[in-house]
C-alpha cells in the first residue's frame, strides 16, 4: 500500500523531493534493479500527464522525483493527482501518492 504524501509545486521552478523507502523495521530497502515512474495529472482518467524524472539510489534506498522549471512553467496552477511506481521483475509497487498542488506563477 502506497504512502500518501501532498506536494506543493511552484509554477515555473526547479522542484524536487526524495522519498526514503523503508521496510517494516524502518530500514532501507535496497533497490537494486529497480526502475521507477511518476506522473502527474489532473484528474485519474486524465489523458495528458506530466512526468516526473526518477532518479533510484539502490544502496540508500532513496527515490527522488525531479521536476523541470520549464515542465512546471506550463502545468497550469490548481490541485492534480500524483504517484510514483517501482517496477522490479515485472512486479510493480506503488511507493507514493497523493495531491499536488501547483501555485501560479508571479515573476515571469
Amino acid at each position: 500500500m502506497a504512502v500518501k504524501s501532498n506536494i506543493v509545486i511552484d509554477q515555473g521552478t526547479d522542484f524536487e523531493v526524495t522519498i526514503n523507502v523503508l521496510d517494516a523495521n524502518t530500514s532501507a530497502i535496497t533497490l537494486e534493479g529497480f526502475t521507477g515512474n511518476a506522473q502527474l495529472r489532473k484528474y485519474y482518467t486524465s489523458s495528458r500527464k506530466y512526468d516526473f524524472d526518477v532518479t533510484i539510489s539502490a544502496n540508500t534506498g532513496e527515490v527522488t522525483l525531479a521536476m523541470s522549471a520549464n515542465t512546471s512553467a506550463n502545468i497550469a496552477s490548481g490541485r492534480y493527482l500524483y504517484d510514483c511506481v517501482l517496477t522490479y521483475a515485472n512486479v510493480v509497487s506503488r511507493i507514493v501518492e497523493g495531491i499536488v498542488t501547483v501555485n501560479p506563477r508571479i515573476t515571469r
